[in-house]
C-alpha cells in the first residue's frame, strides 16, 4: 500500500513554490507534482521593510490553490510543511503575515534563518553528488546558491565543512539598492565586487579559496549556463567550464530582459535579474582557480523532504551531523582554541551523555548541542582568559555553525557559559526566559560538561581509558591513569554541584 505523498511549500522572495514527492519502498523519492507562482515579496521588503497588503493578498490566493491541489493527493494542511526564507525572515510584520495565513489556509509556517537554509541545502547537494564519482570527496569544495534575497555559501575543506554563510546579498536585493532601471552592468558589476572585497578576507580565515578544487552551483542562472554551453553528466547535474561560463555571462550582458524571456522561457520578473545573478556566481568563481563548475539541479524543498524521510541512523544524515562537528572545529580552529582539550573534554561528555541516556530524557539532537558546545566551550579565551566564559557565550551567539539554528546557537552558548564558575543557571535571567522544557535541557547539558571539564583541568589529558559505571545514587568514573590525580578530584568537587542537584547522583572519581 502506497504512503501518503510528501509535501512542502517554500515562500521565497520571488515566488511560492510547492513540491509533492512520492517516497519509494527503497528509502528514494520521485517528484510527482510541482507548481510555481510569481510574488514579489522581496521587492517589498528590500525597499519598504513591509510586505504590502496587495501581496499578502496573493500570498493568501497562491496558498489556498495549492491547499485545494494537496486536497486531491490526500495530503492536509497539517501535513504539509512550509517554509518561508529571506522575504518573511526580513520583513517588519511576519507575525500578522503568519497568523493570516494559519487562519485562512490552515497551513503553519515556519521562518528558516540562513543557517537552516544552509542545512536543507547540504542535504539536497549531498544527495545528489552521490550519483558522482567519490574520487573528490577529500577536495576543498564550495557549495553556492544564489536566491533574491540572499546568498547561501558552504565552504568545504578535506570533506569537512568549514563555514556556512548566509550572506546578505541577492538578485532582489541588488535590483532594489541600485534602482535597476537606472543601473548598467559596469555599476551592478563594481556593487559585487565591493561586497565580495569586504567578504573575501573572512572566508579565505575559513578556507583558502585558492586550494578550491570544486565548485558546487546550485539555481537557474547557472543551470541555464550549463544547459547552453556545458555537458550533460548525470540526470540533473551539468558541467561547465570557467570560460564557458564567463563567455555566457557577456552575452547576457547584451541581450534585454525581453530578449532572454524569449530564449530562455523564464518570467520576466527573473529575466530582469539574470545578469545580476549569473555576475554573483562568477565573481564568487573568480576567487578560486577552478576550471570547471559542476551545476546541479536540486533545492531546498528537495533537503526538506530528504530530512523527513531520511531515517536517524542513515549514511546520509550521519554524514550530516560530522559536517556540524566538523564546523564547530573550524570555528574553534579560527580562534586558536585548544583542540586536544576541546575534543577530550567534548568525547568525555558524549560518553557520560550515552551512560545516563536511559534516564536522562534527551535525544540525538541535544547531543550534538552537546558536541558543539564542548568543542566550543573555552572559545573566549581567544579574547581574555578571566571569565572567559562570558566571551565563549558571546563568540557562539555571534557566529554562524553549519547545521545549528539561531535559537540552538543560544542554547550552546548558555551551556557553554555555565561550564564553569560558581553562578548557576537558574540566577541568569537568559535562562529563565526559556521555555521550561529548554531549561532542563541546558541544565542537564552543562551538568554533564562541567564534570568532563573538571577532569582535564590542567589541559593535560592526564586521564585516560575512563570508564563509567553506576552504583545506587553514585556514579563511578574509573581510570587507570598512574598519574596525579589531585587537581581533577579538586576541580570535580568544585564543580559536581549542578550534576548531582540535576540528575541526583554523587559523582566519584575513583
Amino acid at each position: 500500500m502506497a504512503t501518503t505523498p510528501e509535501a512542502v511549500i517554500e515562500i521565497g522572495s520571488t515566488g511560492i513554490r510547492l513540491l509533492v514527492a512520492q517516497v519509494k519502498d527503497n528509502g528514494g523519492w520521485e517528484v510527482i507534482d510541482y507548481s510555481e507562482l510569481p510574488v514579489d515579496l522581496g521587492r517589498d521588503v528590500f525597499t519598504t521593510g513591509l510586505i504590502s497588503r496587495t501581496n499578502i493578498l496573493l500570498v493568501l490566493q497562491i496558498l489556498s490553490r495549492f491547499r485545494e491541489q494537496l486536497a486531491g493527493w490526500g495530503i492536509s494542511p497539517e501535513q504539509t510543511r512550509v517554509i518561508a526564507t529571506s522575504a518573511i525572515r526580513e520583513s517588519k510584520n511576519p507575525d500578522p503575515i503568519i497568523d493570516q495565513i494559519l487562519i485562512k489556509t490552515g497551513f503553519k509556517v515556519i521562518i528558516f534563518d540562513g543557517i537552516e537554509e544552509n542545512r536543507l541545502m547540504y542535504l539536497a547537494v549531498t544527495n545528489k553528488i552521490k550519483e558522482l564519482s567519490r574520487k573528490n570527496v577529500d577536495d576543498d569544495a564550495i557549495i553556492l546558491e544564489v536566491g533574491g534575497g540572499s546568498t547561501e555559501m558552504m565552504l568545504i575543506k578535506k570533506g569537512k565543512m568549514a563555514g556556512a554563510h548566509s550572506l546578505k546579498i541577492g538578485t532582489i536585493r541588488i535590483a532594489q539598492s541600485l534602482s535597476l532601471s537606472q543601473a548598467n552592468a559596469s555599476d551592478i558589476r563594481r556593487y559585487i565586487q565591493q561586497f565580495i572585497f569586504n567578504t573575501k578576507g573572512s572566508l579565505n580565515d575559513e578556507l583558502e579559496l585558492s586550494t578550491v578544487k570544486q565548485f558546487y552551483s546550485v539555481g537557474g542562472e547557472p543551470r541555464i549556463a550549463a544547459q547552453t554551453y556545458g555537458k550533460k553528466i548525470s540526470d540533473g547535474i551539468w558541467e561547465i567550464s570557467r570560460k564557458e561560463f564567463e563567455k555566457f555571462v557577456r552575452e547576457i550582458q547584451t541581450y534585454s530582459p525581453e530578449e532572454i524571456v524569449a530564449k530562455y522561457n523564464i518570467e520576466y520578473s527573473e529575466a530582469q535579474q539574470f545578469f545580476i545573478g549569473l555576475s554573483i556566481y562568477e565573481m564568487f568563481i573568480q576567487l578560486t582557480n577552478i576550471e570547471n563548475i559542476i551545476v546541479l539541479q536540486t533545492n531546498i524543498r528537495d533537503g526538506a523532504i530528504i530530512s523527513s524521510i531520511a531515517e536517524p541512523s542513515s549514511e546520509l544524515l550521519k554524514e550530516f551531523n560530522s559536517q556540524i562537528s566538523a564546523s564547530a572545529l573550524s570555528l574553534l580552529n579560527k580562534y586558536h582554541g585548544d583542540v586536544e582539550h576541546a575534543l577530550y573534554v567534548t568525547n568525555l561528555s558524549l560518553d557520560i551523555f550515552d551512560a545516563l541516556r536511559d534516564e536522562i530524557g534527551l535525544d540525538d539532537h541535544h547531543r550534538m548541542l552537546l558536541e558543539v558546545a564542548g568543542i566550543l566551550h573555552d572559545i573566549g579565551m581567544f579574547i581574555r582568559m578571566e571569565e572567559h566564559q562570558f566571551h565563549s557565550q558571546y563568540i557562539i551567539v555571534n557566529s554562524e555553525i553549519f547545521g545549528i539554528r539561531k535559537y540552538d546557537n543560544k542554547l550552546v552558548g548558555l551551556i557553554a557559559r555555565f561550564h564553569r564558575g560558581s553562578g548557576l543557571p537558574q540566577d541568569d535571567e537568559q535562562f529563565m526566559m526559556l521555555p521550561r522544557a529548554d531549561r532542563m535541557m541546558v541544565l542537564k547539558l552543562t551538568a554533564i560538561l562541567r564534570i568532563a571539564d573538571a577532569l582535564d583541568r590542567a589541559h593535560q589529558q592526564k586521564l585516560k581509558g575512563i570508564t563509567i559505571s553506576k552504583q545506587n545514587d553514585t556514579i563511578l568514573l574509573n581510570t587507570n591513569s598512574n598519574h596525579n590525580i589531585v587537581l581533577e578530584r579538586k576541580a570535580l568537587a568544585e564543580k559536581a554541584n549542578i550534576f548531582e542537584y540535576v540528575f541526583g547522583y554523587k559523582i566519584i572519581l575513583a
